[in-house]
């Protein structure tokens, strides 16, 4: 196996509880973003990251925390509209979030995600946003304020909003030949299976990542919890014999190609012990995968 479990911070309900417990349980990623937690998540993470030194951080920009809207309006970062529509990657707003963030986390984050950059945008402008969100990201980068940048989408490459050969073509435009585009996020589960499909014909985002060196990042692996129950006997025995229906659908998440890192929301020590275990184990073979698509489809 080679994806490794992190931490995602959307659903916790206590984000430095669900940290410090990943943290001393062996996880060496967690991933965040301003707005979650009702925008508390990432001050809520900078003790558990001051306590785990080797802990590395991802967060995000895109979404606007609402109790931090009023702020970035009076620094200038933030046009009155973008507060109102909750969502702005406008280059001062990045700017702006950037040093914000690394002020709550206090540390630089290891990884700066473009958080849904289909959110809200009109027809035909996803690639000229794309563009400037780079560019600001790639400043960033220039000025060690980040360490790199991904994509983070629910929906954009299902979409055909944009694929990664076009993520990568705007980062070399926004930051040449050595720019530091180097993730790309989105959900890959029983329920969103198509990424899977695609990749075991050689083609769609995790092939494309793989292809080009990007690490992918699997969100929503148990779909906000509802897929244990979703999960009949008889699909998790084909999948892996004798596991639970939980550990049998990660399996399939962590064995996906090009997986890197399986992003699981939980503060239960069970929940993650029982997770650490399933991604940990030897890969699921393409044919078994194919077997699971044969089953559910795309």
């Amino acid at each position: 196996m080679t994806a490794r479990l992190g931490l995602g911070t959307y659903r916790c309900l206590d984000v430095a509880e669900a940290a410090l417990m990943a943290a001393s349980r062996g996880a060496d990623w967690v991933d965040t973003a301003p707005n979650y937690a009702g925008g508390r998540a990432e001050t809520w993470l900078a003790v558990v990251l001051a306590a785990y030194p080797d802990l590395r951080v991802s967060t995000k920009v895109g979404f606007v925390p609402a109790s931090a809207s009023h702020i970035g309006v009076r620094a200038g970062a933030l046009s009155a509209a973008d507060a109102e529509r909750g969502h702005c990657l406008a280059p001062d707003y990045i700017a702006w979030q950037l040093a914000r963030s690394r002020r709550m986390l206090g540390r630089v984050p290891d990884l700066v995600f473009v958080h849904n950059p289909e959110h809200g945008c009109p027809d035909g402008e996803i690639t000229d946003r794309l563009y400037k969100a780079f560019l600001a990201l790639e400043e960033a980068c220039s000025q060690q304020a980040i360490s790199a940048y991904g994509v983070a989408t629910w929906r954009g490459f299902s979409s055909g909003l944009f694929d990664v050969p076009t993520l990568i073509e705007l980062a070399a435009k926004a930051g040449g030949p050595s720019h530091h585009l180097r993730a790309i996020q989105l959900p890959v589960s029983l329920v969103h299976l198509a990424p899977v499909a695609q990749a075991l014909d050689g083609h769609g985002p995790l092939a494309d990542a793989l292809a080009a060196g990007l690490e992918v990042f699997a969100s929503a692996p148990l779909h906000g919890g509802e897929i244990p129950g979703m999960v009949p006997p008889e699909l998790s025995e084909l999948i892996s014999p004798g596991k639970t229906p939980a550990e049998a659908a990660l399996a399939v998440v962590a064995s996906s190609p090009g997986v890197k890192r399986v992003l699981l929301s939980t503060g239960n020590p069970e929940h993650w012990g029982q997770a650490a275990e399933a991604v940990g184990r030897p890969s699921l073979s393409p044919d078994a995968l194919r077997r699971v698509v044969d089953v559910l489809g795309t």
